[in-house]
């Protein structure tokens, strides 16, 4: 079979022949149809991702669209020691796959599943949300952080907060359900002092920044708060600015913040699962709006590298999927 492999952590995956893989005793050999390019795919092929275990080669891809053997399509997430998705072929444990409903696109869902997922997860598992609090995104101009403003309002927020620094990705953000945006554009400590006076409120914040954002933004937003016993939920997803902060010993002290993960390991694998139909439903329906950018897998060294509009997915489609369209 073909597929991205990668062969050095200093140099992006290459399109090229590989072993196809044999399945062991309960996973299921699939055709693949559609693979999103993911920023967690990235990390994991270039050995930063925090489960990267630094062998190699290695097929990158974490998720995606297969066909089984008997034509049914489904969404998957492979195992922790499985080949990559980002092959024309891959292996499937069907407890971690969820069918395709008739009328849904496989691209649509290869693009939005994983960086839907994590908000989505986020929001049901780690805390108990209620319909009418607020929420904060902290990076809300990636594609997972737009997602997650679309799925805050959906899951009945009365308020979100997005804020980010790419200005043109910030203009999308209020006809995604945003009701206050933020530019982190600029002077850090003015940044912080808008966000601040704009989300001192929040009951929650979805961090993909961590980093020096979220250094600022912590005191900024405690401080200004109404009530500092009233609970903080931050929940830390991405580290797109960095994997460290220093966080003074007061601040835990004198208001009610509340910090905790949400990802591999601080979800068990059933509970990611068990999320996935629901999920499903709404992308199914078009209650999230997600821009899916296909490319042929053929093409993947280009898409790698080739920049994206605003909002924009890339997703590696395999010649099966070309065939069933």
């Amino acid at each position: 079979m073909h597929a991205a492999v990668v062969r050095s952590f200093e140099n992006p995956p290459r399109y090229e022949e590989f072993t196809t893989p044999r399945p062991a005793e309960g996973q299921v050999l699939v055709d693949m149809l559609a693979v999103g390019l993911h920023p967690r795919v990235r990390s994991g092929a270039d050995g930063t991702h925090y489960t990267s275990d630094g062998r190699l080669p290695l097929i990158p891809g974490v998720d995606g669209v297969g066909r089984l053997p008997d034509g049914r399509c489904v969404y998957f997430v492979t195992e922790g020691d499985a080949p990559g998705t980002m092959a024309e072929q891959a292996l499937l444990d069907p407890r971690r796959s969820v069918p395709l409903p008739d009328d849904a696109d496989p691209v649509t869902v290869a693009a939005a599943m994983n960086p839907a997922m994590s908000s989505w997860v986020a929001l049901r598992r780690r805390i108990e949300f209620r319909s009418g609090q607020s929420v904060l995104v902290l990076g809300a101009t990636g594609n997972a952080g737009q997602m997650a403003v679309q799925i805050a309002r959906h899951l009945g927020a009365d308020r979100v907060v997005a804020a980010g620094r790419d200005p043109k990705r910030l203009e999308l953000l209020t006809d995604l359900g945003a009701t206050d945006v933020v530019s982190l554009a600029g002077d850090p400590a003015r940044a912080a002092g808008k966000l601040g006076e704009a989300a001192a409120d929040v009951d929650v914040v979805i961090d993909y920044t961590w980093g020096a954002p979220t250094e600022r933004a912590v005191p900024a937003l405690l401080t200004r708060r109404t009530d500092r016993s009233a609970p903080l939920d931050w929940i830390q997803i991405g580290s797109t600015a960095g994997p460290d902060i220093t966080l003074p010993s007061t601040v835990l002290r004198a208001a009610n913040l509340r910090i905790m993960g949400s990802g591999q390991g601080s979800v068990t694998a059933a509970g990611i699962i068990a999320e996935l139909p629901s999920l499903m439903t709404e992308l199914s329906k078009g209650t999230l709006s997600v821009a899916a950018l296909p490319r042929p897998l053929a093409q993947m060294e280009e898409a790698w590298t080739a920049p994206t509009e605003p909002g924009q997915r890339v997703v590696l489609t395999t010649t099966a999927w070309a065939s069933r369209t």
